[in-house]
């Protein structure tokens, strides 16, 4: 009497369906296990995506809404224009708009390069225990920002602050109540947020590139010029665009240091909405958002890419 074993069962049935034992499954066999695993993994994103819609997607739709929409004085009745949209893009709204993406090209250009020589310098230490600490502050600083912020640079660089009585920077015309002075209250803490953004980049040069190029004869300065910043350039780039859209967004920093002496698109926006300037303005401060979201949305654009093309390279 012969005896069926696990093993002689399974070469027999292999034949018939046509599948060696042990071999890799069929591609539609795979293509449907992995639906199945697509299938079950929506259930556990809708609640972001249900999020996102609540918090984001309704208040840009109605923004979107209210910039195009005019009330008339006389009857109160609401019709699409796009006056809104013409006024915030002329006259001191513009001037506005433009202070502000000039702040925040500056500030995100200086950011990048003081932070980006700050990062390498922590990652050339030798001390440990020094790295650590810079990091750690580097993490505190990024997100001291805002009115306490605006407080501390006035009680020390203020026209009766401490530094500014000890140096005697008065007699020099510096003033931090302008321009000059933003742009010394962000670089506080976008100099450390790009410290804590570039320094994973930094960490990514590999020592072997440096071996090769120096087995070659190339100096240190070859090596950054021709391999280093190369390679880096994505994620510099793209720590820039992070830096512009910090610079750009900030508020409480600038309206409690300088508030509108300084021409910025943000101040504008919380005059308008108060009714500070003109009362009845609101779809103008809405319409004025609508441009630094257009703004934003751009800068996102931008980044996006160079983030995917750092991380294949550094990755």
């Amino acid at each position: 009497m012969a005896v069926t074993t696990p093993a002689s069962a399974a070469d027999s049935a292999a034949p018939a369906t046509g599948q060696q034992p042990g071999a890799t499954p069929p591609a539609s066999a795979r293509r449907r296990a992995g639906g199945g695993a697509r299938h079950w993994r929506w259930p556990a994103v809708v609640p972001f995506f249900a999020f996102m819609a609540v918090c984001f997607g309704l208040p840009a739709c109605t923004l979107a809404y209210n910039a195009f929409t005019v009330v008339d004085p006389a009857t109160g009745a609401d019709h699409y224009s796009l006056e809104n949209v013409r006024h915030s893009l002329s006259g001191a709204y513009a001037t506005g708009l433009a202070g502000s993406v000039k702040l925040s090209l500056l500030s995100a250009v200086l950011a990048t390069v003081l932070g980006t020589v700050i990062g390498q310098a922590l990652l050339s230490s030798r001390n440990g225990a020094l790295r650590k600490a810079a990091v750690s502050a580097s993490g505190v600083f990024a997100n001291f920002s805002g009115a306490p912020l605006a407080f501390a640079f006035i009680a020390t660089l203020g026209t009766t602050g401490t530094v500014t009585r000890l140096l005697h920077l008065k007699s020099t015309g510096f003033s931090l109540y302008t321009f000059t002075g933003l742009v010394l209250a962000y670089l506080y803490f976008m100099v450390p947020l790009m410290v804590v953004t570039v320094l994973p980049a930094l960490d990514g040069v590999r020592t072997q590139w440096r071996e090769a190029a120096a087995s070659c004869g190339a100096t240190k300065a070859q090596f950054w010029r021709h391999v280093g910043l190369p390679v880096l350039m994505p994620s510099l780039l793209g720590g820039a665009v992070l830096m512009f859209g910090t610079a750009f967004a900030s508020h409480a920093t600038a309206a409690v240091m300088t508030g509108s002496s300084v021409p910025l698109i943000t101040i504008q926006i919380a005059n308008a909405l108060s009714g500070n300037v003109l009362v009845g303005q609101e779809n103008l401060a809405l319409a004025m958002s609508l441009n630094m979201v257009v703004i934003a949305l751009l800068v996102m654009a931008v980044q996006i890419p160079l983030q995917r093309r750092s991380n294949r390279w550094l990755g």
